[in-house]
């Protein structure tokens, strides 16, 4: 009897908190620890739209070199690669990884070049909707610094995946030239294909944030190879405070919690961005500008709709809380930053009051684990309504790299403390 009363007390301690199984090391049914990894650097997957997609002609047989900006490092790391958005088998026929010369060439540094394999082959083929995973490569990177991914393709994808918001510059050349120290006359072009994370083997202690987000959270309005979106800042700020925690960014550009945008509605990628995501432990959300702003575009409507707009907002909202917490996930809500004078969305004041009632509901206690108040940190003191001009990109809705800084430095570190 006592046995099993020491058993049910036991159980009771492990159900009500998953957080602390997450932080202690996997291991394998023999007594292994297994490596602690920690995701790098990772991007959001979807199906390009036509101006930024590739003709198939160009995808066949295709060098495309790519670089990532990576926030965590360390001595050993693996590539993910995707076919998710894939009708069809695609097979990389050599995937090489390498330090760059700079972050806006497709120079690399000869002596660094690796070829990664897959279960030992040289090759992989990706089934249709999945994502594949390189073997552990002894390959060391420094925090805050770029790595080169290039792989060639004989055949293009029957239907591309991409991250068309890479805000870094990609290079395609005809043939396999995956070893070559530089791509001369290469097509360049600023979106990723077919790469989806970095991951690096950490310390025990080493977790990951995912930014999840928009547009905003992608980087619109940032500079182009300067990675000076706001995850980007944060990854540097907790570099400086020996954090030991890497920033994700999963951030797409016209997202929504409630429809599908350029890419797949929040709630549907949440899986893949955010509970797939190695070594997570918390999640920053930042979204609902566009299910804001696109509500208002279709025209004027009564209150009522608004009103219900408001709670179907707050409702996805719950479902990521959930969903974060059933997995041991901290989840952080943004306030949604202004957007009066937009350029595309146009925000009345029904508008401006849905953004005001969601950000009350998102500041109001026992909602999100902690409040990150992006809306107080770019806002114009003199109209609250309105990004701050000096944080302006100028069209109204995006902050400027310096808005991204000053969203970056409103986010307290002791969040991650634990």
């Amino acid at each position: 009897m006592k046995r099993r009363s020491v058993l049910i007390t036991f159980l009771a301690l492990v159900l009500s908190c998953p957080a602390a199984l997450a932080q202690q090391p996997a291991q394998s049914g023999k007594g292994q620890i297994w490596p602690n990894w920690v995701g790098s650097w990772a991007s959001s997957q979807q199906i390009p739209e036509p101006r930024n997609a590739l003709a198939p002609a160009d995808l066949t047989d295709a060098t495309l070199r790519q670089i990532v900006h990576l926030s965590l490092g360390g001595k050993t790391l693996r590539v993910h690669l995707s076919n998710a958005f894939g009708t069809a088998p695609l097979e990389f026929t050599s995937v090489h990884i390498a330090l760059p010369v700079e972050a806006d060439s497709p120079k690399i540094e000869p002596s660094t070049d690796r070829a990664l394999s897959f279960s030992g082959r040289p090759a992989v083929t990706i089934p249709a909707g999945a994502e594949y995973i390189s073997d552990p490569i002894s390959f060391a990177v420094e925090p805050d610094s770029s790595l080169a991914i290039t792989f060639h393709l004989a055949q293009p994808p029957a239907q591309e995946t991409s991250h068309p918001g890479s805000r870094a510059t990609s290079y395609l050349v005809r043939g396999d030239h995956v070893a070559d120290a530089d791509l001369p006359g290469a097509t360049k072009f600023d979106h990723w294909f077919n790469i989806a994370g970095v991951d690096v083997e950490a310390p025990a202690g080493a977790r990951s944030i995912v930014a999840f987000g928009d547009s905003i959270t992608d980087g619109h309005g940032a500079t182009t190879n300067g990675n000076d979106r706001w995850p980007d800042d944060l990854a540097r700020r907790l570099l400086a405070a020996h954090a030991n925690r890497s920033v994700l960014n999963q951030g797409i550009g016209g997202n929504r919690l409630l429809l599908d945008g350029l890419g797949p509605n929040a709630l549907a990628r949440f899986d893949r961005d955010v509970l797939a995501q190695p070594g997570v432990r918390y999640v920053i959300v930042l979204e609902g500008i566009n299910d804001i702003g696109t509500f208002g575009l279709k025209g004027e409507s009564p209150k009522s709709a608004h009103d219900d707009l408001v709670e179907r907002i707050i409702g996805a909202y719950q479902q990521i809380v959930l969903r974060a917490h059933a997995h041991g996930i901290r989840v952080f809500g943004s306030t949604v930053t202004p957007f009066v004078g937009s350029d595309y969305y146009h925000p009345g004041s029904l508008g401006e009051r849905d953004r005001e009632a969601v950000n009350a509901w998102i500041r109001a206690p026992g909602h999100f684990d902690a409040v990150i108040d992006f809306d107080q940190a770019v806002r114009d003191p003199a109209d609250p309504h309105r990004l701050l001009p000096a944080y302006d990109s100028g069209d109204h809705l995006h902050p400027s790299p310096a808005g991204y800084g000053a969203m970056a430095n409103a986010v307290p570190l002791s969040l991650f403390a634990h």
